[in-house]
C-alpha cells in the first residue's frame, strides 16, 4: 500500500548524547509500524528536497506516536533543523516504511540483539517485543555515552562495547560477544556495514539463523529510484538483477540472502 505524506507533530525532544537526539511525534504511521521499520522526515526548508530515513526506536500504539533517535550530520542539514524542533512544532513524514524484524523467529529460543552506533535506536523496540527463551542485547558506542542503557536494562541482559574501552568491553560488538563466552540460536542486528560483515560472518561460520537491518543512503525511500541497492543472491523481480532494494526489500535481510 502507498504511504502518503502526513504532518507529524512533535511531543518532546532532547538531547541524548553528543550530536544524538531523540524526539516523539505523534502521527498516524504508529498505528501499524513494526520493530526494524523507518519513517521518512522531511525538512520543513523548502530547498532540502530528499527525505531522511529515520528508524523507529519506540512505538506507542495506542497514544499514536513514535521515538525517533538519531544523529545530527552536519550543519545547515535535514537533521540539524530537525534537532531544532520543539514541542508543539510539526515535520512531514512517510512511513512506516520497509519491513520489519522477524521477532516472532526467535520464540523458545537464546537470542542476540545487536545494535552499534546509530544502529542501536532500533534494537530497542525489537527488544521490548520479543519473547524468547534468553533476550541478550549487545550494543557498541564510542565512548561512556551509553544511550539509551536504562531502557534496554529494563529489557534484556545487557553487554556493552565502547572503542575506547570506557565501559564494558574495550573492542566492538563481537569482542563483547567473546569475552562474556555468549552464544545464540538467533540473531539480529543493525548498525554500520563493517559489524554487520563481521555479524553475517560470525553467524554463517557457527549456523546461527541470521537477520541484518542494512544501512544505506535513501533518495526516494519507497524503492523507486534505485539509489539505494545490495547484491542479492537472488534476482530482484523488479529489476531483474541480482540487486536488493534496502528501502523497500529490506531495510531486514535475512543475512544469507545478500552480500555486503
Amino acid at each position: 500500500m502507498t504511504k502518503k505524506r502526513e504532518l507529524a507533530e512533535v511531543i518532546s525532544q532532547e538531547k541524548a548524547a553528543r550530536g544524538i537526539y531523540s524526539m516523539w511525534i505523534r502521527t498516524e504511521s504508529a498505528k501499524e509500524a513494526k520493530p526494524g521499520q523507518f519513517i521518512s522526515m522531511y525538512a520543513n526548508d523548502g530547498s532540502k528536497l530528499l527525505p531522511r530515513p529515520i528508524s523507529i526506536c519506540e512505538i506507542d500504539r495506542e497514544g499514536g506516536a513514535l521515538r525517533v533517535v538519531y544523529r545530527v550530520t552536519g550543519k545547515n542539514t535535514g537533521t540539524e533543523e530537525f534537532s531544532r524542533l520543539k514541542a508543539g512544532d510539526t515535520l512531514p513524514i512517510v512511513g512506516p516504511l520497509g519491513n520489519g524484524f522477524p521477532y516472532e523467529k526467535a520464540e523458545g529460543k537464546k537470542a542476540f540483539l545487536i545494535g552499534g552506533g546509530i544502529g542501536v535506536p532500533p534494537i530497542l523496540e525489537l527488544a521490548k517485543e520479543m519473547e524468547c527463551e534468553k533476550k541478550q542485547i549487545i550494543v557498541g558506542y564510542r565512548d561512556e555515552e551509553t544511550f539509551l542503557r536504562e531502557e534496554f536494562e529494563q529489557n534484556g541482559e545487557v553487554y556493552i562495547s565502547t572503542e575506547d574501552g570506557s565501559v564494558g568491553t574495550k573492542g566492538n560488538v563481537m569482542d563483547a560477544i567473546r569475552e562474556n563466552a555468549l552464544d545464540a540460536d538467533v540473531i539480529f542486528a543493525c548498525g554500520p556495514t563493517p559489524m554487520l560483515r563481521a555479524v553475517k560472518a560470525y553467524a554463517e561460520e557457527n549456523g546461527i539463523e541470521c537477520y541484518i537491518s542494512l544501512e544505506e543512503r535513501m533518495a526516494c525511500g519507497i524503492g523507486a529510484c534505485l539509489a539505494c541497492v545490495c547484491q542479492s543472491k537472488e534476482k530482484d523481480h523488479h529489476s531483474n538483477v541480482h540487486n536488493k532494494r534496502i528501502c523497500k526489500d529490506g531495510p531486514v535481510f535475512l543475512s544469507t540472502e545478500v552480500e555486503i
